[in-house]
């Protein structure tokens, strides 16, 4: 039994290369990040039992010609995005997630993203580049209050580093859930109250466009949005049109419905905007959790036979 990793970044690569132990099953490294579910097959030699995927999709069709393939270890834990794990199962092919790995890389970056937003870092960063000389007035969030939509791991982390900020944290989660200094209240509670809304649901069929139209227009006019979980929860348009009239101050945003993000998308053009490259789990302690915990993963997929 092998694994090949089939789209592994330098960093990812060498990781892989460093952490791995010798009596670890064998491990062919593509250093392609930017490999086509087309060439999968190839690159899987038609006879690998493990892929480990760090961001390539995996469509069934192009999964049953990989034959041998029985087992996915995804990196991260959105693998939905990327393919249909009912599907595979189906075929004999079972998706294994890694969950945990990044929660407080992830929850830094919201954090950064809300600051950010609130003294409009950006916007005079984009401006002074320009030769403008952009002043403006910023919002102070000690005293403010954030709310979190979901609250697992990284959710966790972010209340805990704006507690240290001085900031009252609101939570709202699917199944009931306690957390010191954190107040649970229903979903309309949090958006009418909140001065920061942070999204930290996983993707799914229930929660795809969970911030609907409806949801966003009974957000705190005013409010900053912060999402690092997925494009998808949110409706795009819905978004941009309450950027543009006010209603939303601001929206940190590492995820979109389209990515990479394209050039000429509107909200390249909004100045109340931050944008980032879906990295908000990119750290070095991060990046080695994540490969700790992938070959822990095939250790078990090995032991298991």
């Amino acid at each position: 039994m092998h694994a090949v990793f089939v789209d592994a970044s330098e960093t990812l690569a060498d990781l892989f290369e460093t952490i791995s132990n010798p009596l670890d099953l064998p491990i062919i490294i593509n250093r392609d990040p930017d490999v086509t579910p087309q060439q999968l097959p190839r690159v899987l030699f038609g006879r690998a039992a493990i892929a480990i995927i760090d961001h390539t999709a995996l469509p069934t069709e192009i999964a049953r010609q990989c034959i041998g393939l029985k087992h996915v270890v995804f990196l991260g834990t959105g693998a939905r995005s990327y393919m249909n794990p009912e599907e595979l199962a189906e075929l004999g092919i079972a998706v294994h997630l890694i969950r945990g790995y990044g929660d407080t890389a992830v929850a830094e970056s919201a954090i950064a993203l809300m600051w950010a937003g609130a003294r409009n870092l950006a916007t005079m960063d984009r401006g002074i580049r320009t030769g403008h000389w952009l002043r403006q007035d910023g919002v102070q969030l000690t005293g403010k209050t954030i709310g979190l939509i979901g609250f697992g791991g990284i959710a966790a982390e972010v209340a805990r580093i704006a507690q240290g900020s001085g900031m009252k944290v609101i939570a709202w989660n699917r199944t009931p859930k306690q957390c010191e200094g954190v107040s649970f209240v229903d979903i309309d509670t949090l958006l009418a109250q909140s001065d920061v809304v942070s999204l930290h649901l996983l993707l799914n069929d229930e929660t795809r466009g969970f911030l609907s139209r409806q949801r966003i227009a009974a957000i705190k006019p005013g409010a900053i949005l912060v999402n690092t979980a997925r494009g998808a929860l949110v409706d795009e348009t819905a978004m941009i049109e309450a950027l543009q009239s006010g209603h939303l101050r601001h929206a940190g945003l590492d995820v979109f419905d389209t990515e990479p993000l394209p050039a000429d998308h509107p909200l390249t053009r909004l100045p109340n905007v931050t944008l980032s490259a879906h990295s908000a789990f990119r750290t070095p302690e991060a990046s080695a959790n994540l490969v700790e915990a992938a070959l822990q993963h095939c250790r078990r997929i090995v032991a298991e036979g």
